[in-house]
């Protein structure tokens, strides 16, 4: 069983920068592809960048691209993502996900979830 916990949200304004971390518990994430999801208020979830267990291959979704990074230290057990040039639209509850080495951007695929932290961009 893995316990994933997001933190590093809160209110920006327009061109600034956070960095989202998802810190993991009970289980050792070296295996698993970890993922970014977020879900504005009345849209469905949308991906927004995943990673695989080494770290040699990431995938983002075109929206963030160029403007997020994903990383991950599995040292530390954490996975990290880095937004620059934050824009209005990225306003959403960012969600962090595990899961096998051969899942993609489909958050049904993923079998652990975070709670969620919320980020708030202003114009």
């Amino acid at each position: 069983q893995v316990q994933l916990v997001e933190s590093g949200g809160g209110p920006v304004t327009a061109g600034d920068s956070l960095r989202l971390s998802c810190a993991a518990s009970g289980r050792t994430l070296n295996g698993y592809m970890m993922a970014w999801f977020r879900q504005a208020p009345g849209k469905e979830r949308q991906f927004v960048a995943r990673i695989s267990w080494s770290g040699g291959s990431t995938k983002y979704a075109d929206s963030v691209k160029g403007r997020f990074t994903i990383s991950r230290d599995n040292a530390k057990n954490t996975v990290y993502l880095q937004m620059n040039s934050l824009k209005p639209e990225d306003t959403a509850v960012y969600y962090c996900a595990a899961g096998s080495i051969t899942v993609d951007e489909l958050g049904a695929e993923y079998g652990y979830w975070g709670q969620g932290t919320q980020v708030t961009v202003s114009s």
